[in-house]
């Protein structure tokens, strides 16, 4: 889908501990379609990635800081998981606003893996439906969200997907959705 995003700007915001995998793929995937992804984070400098939670990964340069970061600038957001990444977001309220912000502003928002987390912190999974790692899934059910057993799921703007397995299926989603622009934030047509 060259082309597809040409002019679109993509925030993924992330944390120290991110999955390498789950924001390299779908950045790959993000800038062959034509956009411009930037990194948002905590703190200036680079974020330290893991392969599997455990192995170091190498880091990726912070662009810009979240509490500078309006989500106006930004026509979509994507949100990696591992598991150390979405607990340190979810403990930060400028992070946490961005995400609720994100959502409430109609605009897509792509997560995967424990990605969802801060979705959850961010309490906009009410009556959504969605996918995750399967350790989180409780999270969210208690949150209430619908939650189920698929590779890739879209609600209205927000589009979930449950481990770096489902890769592929993901990127080419969020290729999709990210192209079709803002949704209606309380949309329920799930597919």
């Amino acid at each position: 889908m060259a082309g597809a995003l040409d002019g679109r700007t993509v925030a993924i915001l992330a944390a120290d501990g991110v999955e390498r995998v789950e924001l390299g793929k779908p950045r790959q995937a993000l800038d062959d379609a034509g956009a411009t992804t930037v990194v948002v984070s905590l703190a200036p400098g680079e974020i330290q990635a893991r392969n599997n939670d455990l192995e170091d990964a190498g880091t990726f340069p912070v662009d810009r800081l979240v509490a500078e970061a309006p989500v106006a600038d930004f026509d979509a957001l994507l949100l990696p998981g591992g598991t150390v990444n979405p607990d340190k977001l979810r403990m930060d309220p400028v992070a946490v606003r961005f995400v609720r912000d994100f959502v409430q502003s109609g605009k897509p928002v792509a997560s995967i893996c424990h990605g969802p987390w801060t979705l959850l912190e961010a309490d906009v999974v009410r009556g959504r439906r969605l996918t995750s790692w399967p350790s989180v899934r409780t999270d969210l059910r208690n949150a209430g969200a619908e939650v189920v057993d698929e590779e890739v799921v879209t609600d209205g703007n927000l589009t979930t997907s449950r481990s770096p397995d489902d890769l592929p299926a993901f990127c080419e989603r969020i290729v999709q959705e990210f192209a079709r622009g803002p949704q209606a934030a309380d949309a329920g047509a799930a597919s």
